[in-house]
């Protein structure tokens, strides 16, 4: 049977494998908006990780700012704290309906770099 941390893992790996495919994504191209979604899917999948570890359920939701409030309250980490996760929040669903947004690299890129900073400091925590 898993233990919390391996469960905690196996979020963490899954949150790599979407920074994976959004660095494939820029080294391509595009599109964009799938860069985005990837991104805040790593953000949503590393901080599951952080709950997972902690033995807290895992919700059901997109909203990072609620997972960043939830976390911080389990386990606080200033650098995660400080983050500002709002407007990624937009990249998991809205941005996947919304025929208007067809953000430019440089949005993905910015998604990217935010991505990279949550997933390393949570596997920073589960070490």
């Amino acid at each position: 049977m898993k233990d919390n941390r391996d469960l905690a893992h196996g979020w963490l790996e899954k949150a790599r494998s979407d920074l994976y495919a959004t660095e494939r994504l820029l080294d391509g191209n595009g599109p964009y908006d799938a860069a985005c979604f990837h991104a805040q899917q790593a953000i949503e999948k590393a901080m599951k990780a952080l709950l997972a570890l902690s033995g807290q359920p895992i919700p059901r939701t997109h909203d990072l700012d609620e997972l960043q409030r939830t976390c911080n309250f389990v386990q606080p980490i200033p650098e995660l704290q400080s983050l500002d996760l709002s407007e990624a929040t937009d990249y998991a669903v809205q941005l996947r309906y919304d025929i208007e947004f067809w953000p430019e690299k440089e949005t993905a890129v910015q998604a990217h770099a935010l991505a990279q900073q949550v997933v390393a400091i949570i596997t920073i925590a589960l070490e």
